[in-house]
């Protein structure tokens, strides 16, 4: 999801260096009718960006998860959720 998000920032001239952006992942997993399976997923995006491209970037995030292959997989089987804290730089 993480490499996603940076290529369709790039598409939109948003440098995606690593002291620049940066994920923090949570999940919850929990017993299922005896089996442990993975409920949800929450992902907590952090990116520098200047003022000038933080709707860009806002943008990009409402729209990554529809290319993304790994969300894509477990859309429907898993509960994924995410949102992204901007700090200008």
């Amino acid at each position: 999801m993480m490499g996603t998000l940076a290529a369709v920032l790039a598409g939109k001239k948003i440098r995606t260096f690593q002291d620049r952006y940066r994920a923090m992942v949570t999940g919850d997993i929990e017993d299922v009718d005896g089996v442990l399976k993975i409920t949800r997923i929450h992902v907590h995006y952090h990116l520098k960006v200047p003022q000038e491209k933080q709707q860009d970037a806002t943008e990009a995030l409402d729209n990554y998860i529809t290319l993304c292959p790994g969300a894509q997989s477990v859309v429907g089987c898993i509960d994924l959720t995410h949102e992204l804290t901007l700090e200008d730089g």
